[in-house]
């Protein structure tokens, strides 16, 4: 039976970085993955240039039950610590918007980097292996794969979410967890799309490839003020990615289309000054044709109604709701397309600074299996640097 000393559950980018540096420390390490190919998401990651980590990462980018979790772990591995070995391995990167930085490279060289570090130290990483059973035998975990049993000292689980099956993910981590007495959030999908019935999805289908620039909220987080999208389902786009996150079934989202403009006062304004020009011309000095003749039924009113026809009321009315367009999503379009998992494993009972289990020495969650979930534009891959990092200072 083979034994090492710290034996890594997930080859994703928690679970190879973790190794890596395991590794570097000399420690005996091995790094199991049930897929044929390792880290599929970050493969797929930034359209295949890997939006690796944002600069504007703070523990208020990131959702969890316990919101000081996080902050640990991400005071102590930065985005530019990770740039830092992104520079020694001759890898470069560039800013688009908000913070998030592209790799120039395609998104296989940042695996290829971390599978190097990982096996320079003489760590290993073993593929299409999957597990059949974990337990607990005296001071270490016996764990029975495909290949054979392994015993290990230190045990971390990197296994991810439930986010895109089709590469792979499961809820291993989860029955982990349970098994070893530990709570699981409710996982749900998160940075995902919206998805409508009846009316609004025929309206928003009719629409689709339509863009916006909105401000968006949830009943419950901050507003998002970047692009909307309609789609053939319902609405996507960044600023309903980011929303989704925050959203449970049945509450509402609601759109600022007009943010950082006094709505009423342009009605009023180009009332006195062409009010005989239809309300969907006003609109479409604004947002595009396909929108600007949709929004007037959300009021009850015609395309071709012209402004002078408004009442105080109704401009009170018209300008409230380009402030505050408000709507009810019948879901999300689910596993299938969300890019993260909201929920996992609690952080109740996890240490904040190495992410060992309180239950279970030498046990370990890292990266997106944990109840931990940040906003789009690359902060869960700084996730997973930073408390694979935690993790591997003491396992």
């Amino acid at each position: 039976m083979e034994h090492v000393d710290a034996l890594v559950l997930g080859g994703g980018a928690a679970g190879l970085f973790c190794g890596g540096r395991l590794a570097q420390r000399g420690r005996r390490v091995r790094v199991l993955d049930h897929s044929r190919k390792p880290a599929e998401k970050i493969r797929i990651s930034g359209g295949g240039r890997c939006n690796f980590t944002n600069l504007e990462t703070e523990p208020k980018c990131f959702l969890s039950e316990n919101p000081h979790f996080a902050k640990s772990a991400l005071a102590r591995y930065t985005p530019w610590d990770f740039c830092s070995l992104m520079a020694e391995h001759g890898l470069t990167w560039h800013e688009k918007t908000l913070g998030q930085l592209f790799c120039d490279q395609k998104s296989g060289a940042v695996i290829d980097m971390l599978i190097e570090d990982l096996t320079a130290a003489g760590g290993v990483l073993a593929l299409d292996t999957s597990i059949h059973e974990v337990r607990r035998e005296g001071e270490a975990f016996r764990v029975q794969t495909s290949a054979g049993p392994i015993t290990c000292d230190s045990l971390i689980v990197a296994t991810g979410g439930l986010s895109i099956p089709k590469i792979g993910a499961t809820g291993f981590a989860y029955e982990l967890a349970q098994q070893f007495g530990h709570e699981v959030i409710p996982p749900r999908p998160a940075l995902v799309p919206m998805t409508f019935t009846d009316d609004h999805r025929d309206a928003f289908s009719d629409m689709s490839g339509v863009s916006l620039a909105v401000e968006a909220r949830a009943e419950r987080g901050p507003g998002f003020a970047e692009n909307m999208l309609f789609t053939h389902r319902g609405l996507s786009g960044p600023s309903v990615l980011q929303v989704s996150s925050y959203w449970h079934q049945s509450e509402a989202i609601a759109f600022d289309l007009l943010p950082g403009m006094n709505a009423i006062d342009l009605i009023r304004t180009a009332k006195a000054d062409t009010p005989k020009q239809p309300v969907s011309q006003f609109l479409s000095q604004h947002f595009p044709g396909r929108f600007a003749n949709y929004f007037p039924k959300e009021l009850g009113l015609e395309k071709s109604t012209r402004l002078a026809e408004l009442s105080n009321h109704q401009i009170d009315q018209f300008g409230q709701a380009l402030k505050d367009w408000t709507l009810k999503p019948a879901g999300t379009e689910g596993w299938r397309t969300a890019e993260v998992t909201a929920g996992g494993v609690a952080t109740d009972g996890l240490s904040s600074r190495t992410m060992e289990s309180k239950f279970q020495p030498g046990l370990f969650f890292i990266g997106e299996c944990v109840d931990v979930t940040g906003w789009l534009g690359g902060y869960n891959f700084q996730w997973a640097w930073a408390s694979a990092a935690a993790a591997a200072e003491v396992a």
